[in-house]
């Protein structure tokens, strides 16, 4: 009988592979198709994009990035994320001047707001400020004081200065 441990005996026993535990993930390539034609070209951040500044987090000074950011804590200063969405959850209170492609209030604002595109106040938001953006929705229950100028996209900011008709007035 072999004994493998026995002098004289020069090869070694051959391990048995390895096997994982968890079968392994296969492709399939009808599951990694491209878009159909005629779909929204538009680029959806995936989920992990988002940065989150917690309840009991307080944030002084200035944000900017190239993420989106979800604010359920406090942040004074200023945030600029110009090619993103900044939210404001219930739990968030903000002092700070935002500018982002797209702002959602749900909590406290204090400072103005200009968005590329739209801001949304949702019933439990509140903003105290001016508002420059594309769009502007404010549902009912929400409390808003402050200007809205209303841009189209790409449009230059004019400078500071006495209201002018065509500031004032807002396009259909």
């Amino acid at each position: 009988m072999w004994k493998p441990n026995q002098p004289g005996n020069s090869t070694p026993p051959t391990p048995e592979p390895q096997r994982p535990s968890t079968p392994a993930t296969t492709f399939d390539p009808a599951s990694s198709r491209a878009a159909a034609p005629g779909a929204s070209s538009t680029a959806v951040a995936p989920a992990g994009d988002q940065a989150t500044i917690g309840k009991s987090l307080i944030v002084k000074g200035e944000l900017s990035g190239s993420e989106s950011l979800y604010i359920d804590g406090k942040v004074e200063g200023a945030i600029n994320l110009p090619g993103n969405r900044v939210t404001v959850g219930r739990n968030g209170q903000v002092a700070a001047n935002i500018m982002a492609r797209e702002v959602v209030v749900l909590g406290k604002v204090r400072g103005n707001i200009q968005a590329s595109d739209r801001v949304d106040i949702r019933s439990e938001g509140s903003l105290t400020g001016d508002v420059t953006a594309a769009r502007i929705s404010i549902e009912d229950g929400a409390f808003f004081k402050g200007g809205i100028d209303i841009r189209k996209p790409g449009s230059p900011e004019p400078a500071k200065g006495p209201a002018t008709p065509e500031s004032v007035a807002v396009d259909a």
